[in-house]
């Protein structure tokens, strides 16, 4: 079957996402996170692309951009290769990374333009990764509220900022109550990819994620508490693999229904951990 041409942005802008192979992770610790800005802002930049916004998610990517239509494969290509190149001499794997090939969605008009930057930033937030946008580190929010006049970066938010007010400090209220609005857009492209990966999973929701558990534990005669004894490590982490490569909940969720912490359950997510 064909695959379906791209469509064309009268104003060069798109919001693409891509994500992890077989749905899972593709940062594994923050030196991943860093290694994959520094390529999204260096490539970029060569390729002669803007940047409006973006956020790192644990399997999937949202960038929020500008530029020639016909350079926008070659960029994302570009970034791709040369994450994947990092990551599987790091990790000392082969294979591919990414799922297929990354969505793209034109971005015609102002609204939409602004309604996307909201749902990009906010991705975290519903994802339960963090209370508030401000939070998460991984994602361009903290450039637009902590903007300032000599800031020298490739992900520069002036232009947004602008649309709400000329006064740059202005603006940057303005922003900050717009981000907290209800989002009223339609972004049925992210959202049906989104959803793949979070219905794929079996275990679906913490009731279910809960079930999982006791009856887990209680084929190894244990209790939950248990799991904060260092003799029973080998048994909370074999649970924790389980939990993450079947479930559809966040890490902070599954920290929360263990009663451990979140490092815990995200060393179990590297290559080589212990299982």
């Amino acid at each position: 079957m064909p695959r379906t041409a791209r469509r064309i942005s009268r104003s060069g802008t798109y919001h693409v996402m891509f994500r992890g192979n077989e749905l899972r992770d593709i940062f594994t610790d923050n030196e991943d996170r860093n290694r994959f800005l520094h390529l999204l802002e260096e490539k970029a930049t060569e390729e002669e692309f803007t940047i409006y916004a973006y956020c790192l998610m644990p399997n999937h990517v949202h960038i929020l951009l500008s530029g020639e239509h016909e350079a926008l494969g070659k960029l994302i290509k570009r970034i791709n290769t040369s994450f994947v190149y990092y990551f599987n001499k790091k990790y000392d794997r082969l294979g591919h990374l990414f799922h297929d090939r990354y969505k793209s969605q034109p971005v015609e008009t102002e609204v939409y333009l602004l309604a996307a930057v909201r749902y990009i930033h906010n991705n975290p937030v519903k994802a339960g990764l963090a209370e508030k946008p401000y939070d998460y580190k991984w994602s361009s929010y903290r450039s637009y509220v902590d903007y300032r006049q000599d800031s020298k970066n490739c992900f520069d938010p002036l232009y947004i900022l602008k649309m709400f007010s000329e006064d740059i400090e202005k603006g940057k209220k303005l922003f900050k109550v717009f981000s907290k609005e209800n989002e009223a857009d339609n972004f049925d492209f992210v959202d049906v990819a989104e959803n793949e990966i979070k219905n794929d999973k079996e275990i679906k929701g913490e009731a279910a994620a809960r079930k999982f558990i006791d009856h887990f534990l209680k084929t190894k005669n244990l209790k939950i508490e248990d799991l904060l004894w260092k003799d029973y490590e080998d048994i909370r982490n074999e649970l924790i693999v389980e939990l993450r490569e079947r479930s559809n909940l966040s890490i902070r969720q599954l920290a929360s229904i263990l009663g451990i912490g979140r490092g815990i359950i995200q060393r179990q997510d590297r290559p080589g951990a212990k299982k």
